[in-house]
């Protein structure tokens, strides 16, 4: 599962591969980093920069605007003052922690921020994920997890103001990386409880 896309994902970079640092611990515990590789840690958003960023109307999904990456640098709370806008970013980094893509909004009832997904998991990990999930979001942070026969995604939504480490004075760009480490952490703790 990760393991074994993160291996992949690693052989077709290298030899100079990019990584945060969760991700380098990751493959060190794995043993999937050769003598040939060139590892590089890097912490900030710059690791998607290769992303397509959308602002879009949440009622009519009428596009307003594609945005650059200098979008990232955002605050966060831009949400907050347009909340008839979500946001969309495509990035190939997402294809590691099983999406595509994803979406950023403020909910109009609970004025949480909502990240919003499909993620590529099989249906027999439900429970993993749901205990995954139940231990990991603080508070009172909700979730909606429902799997798709269809396309064979779960679509999923979770409160970011639940995951360690959220701020409203985050920028996007360090909203986009928090979501992607929190994916990340899911993997790896479904990959060890199906071992």
């Amino acid at each position: 599962m990760l393991k074994s896309k993160f291996k992949e994902l690693m052989l077709k970079e290298q030899p100079n591969i990019v990584l945060f640092k969760e991700e380098i611990d990751y493959a060190k515990k794995q043993q999937l980093i050769t003598e040939e590789m060139i590892v590089t840690e890097k912490n900030d958003a710059s690791l998607f920069n290769d992303a397509y960023i959308e602002r879009s109307n949440k009622e009519t999904e009428e596009l307003l605007a594609e945005e650059s990456l200098d979008f990232f640098d955002q605050p966060l709370n831009y949400l907050h003052t347009h909340k008839n806008e979500f946001i969309y970013i495509e990035s190939s980094r997402f294809n590691k922690v099983g999406t595509d893509s994803l979406c950023i909004e403020v909910d109009d009832v609970f004025s949480t921020y909502e990240a919003m997904l499909g993620l590529k998991l099989q249906k027999k990990h439900e429970k993993s994920i749901k205990t995954f999930l139940t231990n990991e979001l603080k508070g009172e942070a909700k979730f909606s997890l429902l799997f798709s026969q269809a396309d064979g995604l779960w679509d999923f939504n979770f409160a970011l103001n639940g995951v360690e480490g959220f701020t409203e004075e985050m920028t996007i760009g360090e909203a986009c990386k928090l979501i992607y480490l929190f994916l990340f952490k899911l993997l790896e703790a479904v990959e060890d409880h199906n071992q």
